[in-house]
């Protein structure tokens, strides 16, 4: 059974040091230790990590999708790619 936490990561020093010049792209917050993660799609190119809380996962597909971006793709704003 898929679970909405199967994919989720705790942000370690490592990927603090290596992520955060970047930052979360939905909500531009820095990313902090024991933050909780997951790789989604977006407006932006291939996967990311953002915070759980900005992410929204496709019970269809089983990706994670940037909430504001999954709004948009199911009204028909934006198309999937």
């Amino acid at each position: 059974m898929k679970t909405k936490h199967q994919h989720r990561t705790i942000m370690d020093l490592e990927r603090v040091n290596r992520f955060n010049a970047e930052g979360c792209l939905a909500c531009g917050k820095k990313f902090s230790l024991g933050d909780a993660v997951v790789m989604a799609c977006g407006k932006w190119e291939g996967l990311k990590y953002i915070h759980e809380n900005e992410a929204v996962l496709d019970p269809k597909t089983g990706v994670h999708f940037e909430r504001r971006h999954h709004g948009a793709l199911r009204r028909g704003e934006v198309e999937a790619g």
